[in-house]
């Protein structure tokens, strides 16, 4: 079911509309005036607006051209009694997807309607697809993989929230699109945020976007993670390490369904299923008192458990083969081989980044291998042989080992502080959680060794 903004000054229009929408199977909301629909907008989310051209207070045009102003992409038909081609042009131009002359047909405006959401779900899937393509694959041949992708298929049928549990570079992410691609919100949008990678003063802004001058730096109205998923799924990376000022905020939204932008005293309903991910131990965290049980309870529905790679050994081959190929399209290298000796080789390693560290090292292998990759060309790569043979190494290589050993000597000067270790390297605490997890650094176990 679509819901559909009718805008349109004579009352007697707006219900013989109304009606025809609603028997259709359409929901509606209703605005006699420019701006009542403009108040509407900015406090729901509509799947299409369909509004009059001459109205009193400001024509269609001037109101179609606010709400793009607004940021606001919702597919628009404009209908006139009074239309010239100067019309019909400047509404093309701002972005009016028909334009319809009255008096109205039922059976024109039905379908009209029927074209507008077609194409805009067309759109979509478009863009889904672009992204999935070879990116998203998950790739896999192991039992204990098996039994993960078993739970997926049960879980992504209902609305249930997902809380998937592994380490860093295991593929979360992937689940979680998974979840969505077989679900029946799989038409709508699948937006991620990073809670680990955001500033504790921006995620408020991320999740539930602000107005226009709301702060320093708010130069024009912005959509939240939540509004962009409307219809969709919102996957939320690293849960655990949302700020505790934020859980508050964050569980509200679950328990109404509704957020509220930073500068606006409106409320906007949201239609979205929640689905998070983290590599800590969240019951260890509501014990320790930072991570608020409540939200625990709301989030940990569903716990999807994903292996390390290290419990999976019997995905490497089929991982190397997809990851190489991928890597060498990126590239536009020739798609190359690796022998039986060289899979042996990163088998026989551990990989505490995971498949993330896979990737890596595959890509590495590539550039240094002639031909296909060989033994010798995965060692190389593999950090212990970087550190202990560094002179037969690349300089890429080199400097990778000294990144590495370097990243890891701060974090045990500050204690394993994430904040401090950035400060110290004088980098962005995003920009060091990327290179710890690009070297295969697991901050945490180290944090609980210590």
């Amino acid at each position: 079911m679509s819901h559909l903004l009718i805008v349109d000054d004579e009352a007697n229009t707006l219900a013989s509309l109304s009606l025809a929408f609603r028997l259709a199977g359409h929901q509606t909301t209703l605005a006699d005036s420019a701006q009542r629909a403009l108040e509407c907008v900015r406090t729901q989310v509509f799947d299409l607006i369909l509004s009059d051209v001459v109205m009193p207070d400001k024509d269609g045009i001037a109101l179609l051209e606010e709400i793009r102003g607004l940021g606001i992409s919702t597919p628009v038909i404009m209908v006139s009694g009074q239309a010239t081609v100067d019309m019909a042009v400047r509404a093309t131009k701002l972005g009016a997807l028909d334009f319809l002359e009255k008096p109205l047909s039922t059976d024109r405006l039905l379908l009209a309607l029927d074209n507008a959401l077609k194409l805009t779900r067309l759109e979509a899937e478009n863009r889904e697809l672009r992204q999935r393509v070879g990116r998203h694959e998950i790739v896999w041949k192991s039992d204990a993989m098996r039994r993960v992708m078993t739970q997926v298929e049960r879980v992504a049928s209902g609305e249930s929230r997902v809380c998937i549990l592994g380490e860093t570079g295991t593929g979360k992410e992937l689940i979680a699109r998974a979840v969505h691609e077989k679900s029946h919100r799989r038409g709508g949008p699948f937006i991620t945020l990073n809670c680990a990678a955001v500033p504790q003063e921006l995620i408020e802004s991320e999740l539930f976007g602000h107005e226009k001058g709301s702060f320093t730096g708010a130069t024009s109205r912005q959509l939240g993670k939540f509004e962009q998923a409307h219809g969709g799924t919102l996957f939320l990376d690293e849960i655990g390490d949302m700020p505790a000022v934020m859980q508050a905020k964050f569980l509200r939204v679950l328990e109404e369904g509704e957020i509220e932008r930073i500068g606006s005293s409106s409320t906007v309903r949201v239609d979205v299923r929640v689905v998070v991910a983290t590599h800590r131990n969240l019951e260890e965290q509501v014990r320790a008192g930072s991570f608020r049980q409540d939200l625990f309870h709301r989030v940990y529905v569903i716990p999807v458990q994903l292996p390390p790679l290290r419990d999976r050994k019997g995905d490497i081959p089929v991982l190397v083969e997809h990851l190489a190929a991928q890597i060498s399209q990126q590239n536009g290298w020739r798609v190359r081989g690796f022998t039986s000796g060289a899979l042996q080789a990163l088998e026989g390693y551990s990989w505490p980044g995971n498949v993330r560290e896979l990737r890596n090292a595959v890509e590495r292998a590539l550039l240094l291998a002639e031909g296909d990759v060989d033994e010798e060309a995965v060692r190389l790569c593999l950090p212990h042989s970087r550190e202990a043979g560094a002179a037969t190494g690349t300089l890429a290589a080199r400097m990778d080992a000294f990144e590495k050993e370097t990243i890891l000597q701060e974090l045990k000067r500050q204690q394993y502080n994430m904040t401090e270790t950035a400060r110290a390297l004088g980098l962005e605490r995003s920009h060091l959680y990327k290179k710890c997890a690009q070297a295969g650094i697991e901050v945490e176990s180290l944090r609980k060794g210590q």
